[in-house]
């Protein structure tokens, strides 16, 4: 039977892995046992995918990503060049950690990680969120949040299309607003909660 999917010859895919429709498998990656990877996603040159990663359509993994167990990727997730997960909060060689000890890492659709970003185990990072290059995560990321520096703090709010947007009072009250200048999305903002305007 045809693939539907490409994997290059120097990849190594272990059994039981599931592959969308459309997705492509470059140079020297490996994906272990269990991982679930969507239709129409990218996975560059030395690549590897942990053992039960769930990982949604459209999602583009950069070179010299590793995606561990425990870590999920929605849909349409950007990871750039050798961004770093982790799954253990405490490390130590010459302890085995069971996988129950594992922390959980969920980035939800649409978020962008940055080149060298590196994100903390135990952490959610919110929808069409903004990690910047070289950034270090160690706490949640809400929805659209522009964030970066060591550890990442929110310096700002960013469009579902990648454009940064500018929150202005409108009334009286708590609420701010702001129409993307590139794709005219509407959002509005209450502390640091944002939401796009349907």
């Amino acid at each position: 039977m045809e693939k539907d999917y490409f994997v290059h010859e120097s990849a190594y895919i272990d059994e039981l892995v599931s592959i969308g429709k459309g997705t492509k498998i470059w140079h020297f990656c490996h994906v272990m046992s269990g991982a679930k990877i969507g239709e129409d996603c990218v996975l560059g040159q030395n690549v590897f995918i942990g053992k039960d990663v769930q990982i949604g359509n459209n999602v583009h993994i950069q070179n010299n990503v590793s995606v561990y167990t425990k870590v999920t990727l929605e849909d349409n997730v950007f990871c750039g060049p050798s961004a770093v997960f982790t799954n253990v909060f405490n490390p130590r060689s010459e302890i085995r950690r069971q996988l129950d000890e594992y922390l959980p890492t969920l980035v939800k659709e649409g978020a962008t990680i940055g080149a060298n970003a590196t994100i903390l185990c135990g952490h959610t990072i919110g929808r069409y969120a903004f990690i910047g290059a070289g950034a270090v995560v160690t706490k949640d990321i809400p929805d659209y949040a522009l964030v970066y520096g060591n550890a990442a703090r929110i310096a700002g709010w960013m469009c579902e299309c990648g454009g940064k947007l500018a929150f202005t009072t409108e009334e009286t009250n708590s609420i701010e607003y702001a129409t993307c200048i590139k794709c005219r999305k509407r959002y509005e903002k209450h502390d640091l909660k944002v939401k796009r305007i349907e």
